[in-house]
């Protein structure tokens, strides 16, 4: 197997997680959701929009994930 395999699983596996625990609780709150007329949004997502959005954090870890393949090459070179 090639070096970057375990770390890259790794890096998947959570992300996947984080994905499906997110998924679950807006199913959750979709639920309830449903069953009341209106429901007001989030005072955390209306101060902190962007941080809320998963998207953003899976660009976070993969910039985090490149940036130590990156180190590591750089470090291991010898010129």
């Amino acid at each position: 197997m090639d070096i970057w395999t375990w770390p890259l699983l790794i890096v998947v596996t959570i992300i996947a997680a984080i994905g499906l625990y997110a998924t679950r609780s807006i199913m959750k709150f979709e639920n309830r959701r449903q069953q009341t007329t209106d429901s007001p949004v989030a005072n955390v997502v209306k101060e902190h929009p962007y941080s809320m959005n998963p998207i953003v954090w899976v660009l976070v870890a993969a910039l985090v994930f490149i940036s130590i393949v990156i180190a590591y090459y750089v470090a291991s070179s010898s010129y």
